[in-house]
């Protein structure tokens, strides 16, 4: 089995990220502590790399067989359908996954790698090279072919150094096999490419034809990021990510309307202006797209959390709004009272007298709008 770190709630929408040969998991350790926040993040490694067994593939290996193992994980946690990132081979894996498997693959980001890998024989020879002598010579060239000069990570050099180099020729064989550029339009699922402007392994161009050709792909090209931009470049790959994976401010609006209904989102977004538009923006992605869909806890358990926090703080303008919205979550009139008198013990008598006082006009509103 693939050697992984998971991070985040169980409950939340998975994501697995793929790391780039002659890495390992570390090489997403300034993304996916932030992706995870969001998402159940499930982080592996190659064969041979990292804590990885290297007795997973063997010579002649293929980008099939690496997916075949990313599955198995997934199968092996639980997980059916899930969201994929990947760097370089990882993004080869994940470009395989969509197009054999795309009932397992809800989004796809592909990062600094290709459809292809300018052909198989520059793989075969460093497969040779390495089977012969070893990782120690070539990870000493891992600094220009990874980042752009003057940067380095030493964990992931020292992670190049030491990998299997059995595995590592065997996941050169699989890139030096590797071609989809014919299959590419068959791609149906979401798909987002990012390219390292300065990446002289896989440069943009690589990328932009993956772009062209899948359907309703997108393309972001990240300035002063060479080949392992994740590492080189987090926050750039990190808004690109949360952009396209959490679909957040989409996601964010639908529970918005659903939790609070049409006419107050239409009236919110009615009144928005230049000046509001950030803060809305805010509100849909972090607030209900990522708060508000975390299955952790049930809506009714969240509008209790909700009317307690605003009794507390004597937003009971905000209150009205959410006594409504706890309705819609399933709270009868009894259990909301009862959340207001413990907002008695908790929180005063006086704050809950007024939050008794909002609580009541609403549902009278309610119910003569019942009868209406």
């Amino acid at each position: 089995m693939l050697n992984h770190l998971s991070e985040g709630p169980s409950s939340a929408p998975p994501l697995l990220l793929g790391p780039s040969l002659g890495t390992s998991y570390a090489l997403w350790d300034k993304v996916a502590p932030e992706l995870s926040t969001a998402h159940r993040v499930i982080r592996w490694d190659l064969p041979g790399h990292g804590g990885s067994p290297a007795d997973l593939i063997g010579p002649g290996a293929t980008v099939a067989d690496l997916a075949g193992l990313v599955l198995a994980l997934a199968d092996s946690l639980g997980v059916e359908r899930f969201a994929y990132a990947g760097v370089s081979l990882g993004g080869a894996v994940g470009l395989h996954l969509a197009l054999h498997h795309p009932e397992r693959v809800s989004s796809l980001a592909v990062i600094c790698s290709s459809a292809h890998f300018n052909g198989a024989k520059p793989w075969q020879e460093r497969a040779a090279l390495v089977r012969a002598e070893g990782l120690a010579k070539l990870a000493l060239s891992a600094n220009d072919r990874w980042f752009t000069p003057g940067f380095t990570v030493p964990e992931l050099v020292r992670d190049h150094r030491d990998a299997d180099p059995e595995a590592y020729a065997a996941c050169c064989d699989a890139l030096a096999a590797f071609d989809l550029r014919d299959g590419l339009a068959g791609i149906s699922v979401p798909t987002l490419l990012v390219a390292g402007r300065d990446d002289p392994a896989t440069p943009p161009a690589h990328l932009r034809e993956i772009a062209d050709a899948v359907p309703g792909a997108s393309l972001v090209e990240i300035p002063g990021a060479s080949h392992l931009a994740p590492a080189e470049r987090p926050e750039a790959v990190l808004t690109a990510l949360r952009a396209h994976f959490g679909g957040d401010a989409k996601r964010g609006m639908a529970v918005r309307r659903e939790v609070l209904g049409d006419a107050h989102v239409d009236r919110a977004q009615a009144r928005q202006t230049p000046f509001t538009a950030r803060f809305q923006d805010f509100i849909s992605r972090y607030a209900w797209g990522e708060i508000w869909t975390d299955g952790t806890l049930s809506r009714r358990e969240r509008s209790m959390i909700t009317l307690t926090a605003l009794v507390a703080h004597g937003h009971y303008e905000e209150l009205a709004m959410h006594v409504r919205a706890a309705r819609r979550n399933g709270l009868t009139p009894e259990e909301i009272g009862a959340v207001l008198l413990q907002t008695a013990v908790y929180c005063g008598v006086p704050a809950a007298n007024s939050a008794f006082a909002t609580a009541q006009r609403v549902l009278a509103e309610e119910e003569d709008g019942a009868g209406a």
